[in-house]
């Protein structure tokens, strides 16, 4: 009797251990599985991280880089292409303010990639391709709702990257740069947003749906590389001849930190002000 007893005990208190012993297992397993392995976590921005004089270049930089480029090579036509086709001087506005806004931010983009040794695409890819096939076969009213919610898409997915990188970046080249692209991209969401053509319903759905987008191929390696080309826009629609447009003044970047303090009434207009120059002709000065 006594033995049958023992060997139920010991049988509830092995069942007790080995209960206990793949608890313990299940618990070490997935600190061991992620902790000591590469392409997790640290050790995968570890690897794909570049040093620079300006500081660590990540992929996820060099791909802000490239998407900055990209954005200029089929914004800045539609920009123009807007100008020529909208029926609504809303419309126009928002294409002069593309214009305006990626020519400032391509000559940044450039200058960036050749301090950072960066190779930059020359070619909008093959979605960027595809809106501006789709600008180019509307005409009237359904060219302006094209262009708003095709502009305006495209515009709120670069800005939830633009945050990423400027929240995260440890280069100072490329925190400057999404600076700049953090205004422009702005600007341009308000002026799209102006014309009054938005869908905002069909802009939550999409966001609701859509899955992450994929990173794109990131630029080489800082080497030796060519200046960066000036854009080659890629035409919205064939003519015979194309019309010359008129760019906008281009913005400039932000003036250099000092210790002096700023007037905030703005800076003055020219160093003749300074002089008290009030000579000559001062219609040049007036906006219509």
């Amino acid at each position: 009797m006594r033995s049958i007893n023992s060997r139920r005990l010991f049988s509830g208190t092995g069942l007790i251990v080995t209960g206990l012993a793949a608890t313990l297992v299940a618990l070490i397993f997935p600190i061991w599985s992620y902790s000591d392995r590469s392409g997790t976590g640290v050790d995968t921005l570890n690897a794909q991280t570049l040093s620079t004089r300006y500081g660590p270049l990540s992929a996820l930089d060099r791909d802000f880089v490239t998407k900055v480029r990209l954005a200029g090579l089929w914004e800045l036509p539609a920009g123009q292409q807007a100008e020529e086709r909208g029926t609504t001087q809303a419309v126009r506005t928002a294409g002069e303010h593309l214009i305006e806004g990626h020519t400032f931010l391509d000559e940044r983009v450039r200058e960036v990639a050749s301090q950072l040794g960066l190779q930059l695409p020359n070619q909008p890819n093959e979605q960027q391709q595809a809106w501006l096939g789709t600008l180019s076969a509307a005409r009237g009213e359904e060219y302006d709702v094209q262009f708003a919610n095709i502009l305006r898409k495209a515009h709120g997915k670069v800005f939830g990257l633009v945050a990423q990188v400027r929240a995260n970046t440890r280069n100072s080249l490329v925190r400057r740069l999404a600076d700049d692209a953090n205004t422009t991209v702005l600007d341009h969401i308000t002026v799209l947003e102006a014309t009054g053509l938005v869908d905002f319903d069909a802009l939550a759905r999409d966001a609701a749906t859509a899955s992450p987008p994929p990173l794109t191929s990131s630029p080489a390696p800082p080497g030796p590389t060519d200046s960066p080309s000036p854009p080659v826009p890629v035409s919205p629609a064939a003519r015979s001849a194309s019309p010359t447009y008129t760019l906008p003044p281009p913005a400039t970047s932000r003036p250099p930190e000092d210790d002096e303090p700023k007037d905030p009434k703005g800076p003055k207009n020219s160093e003749a002000s300074k002089d008290g120059d009030t000579g000559g002709d001062k219609s040049g000065n007036k906006k219509p």
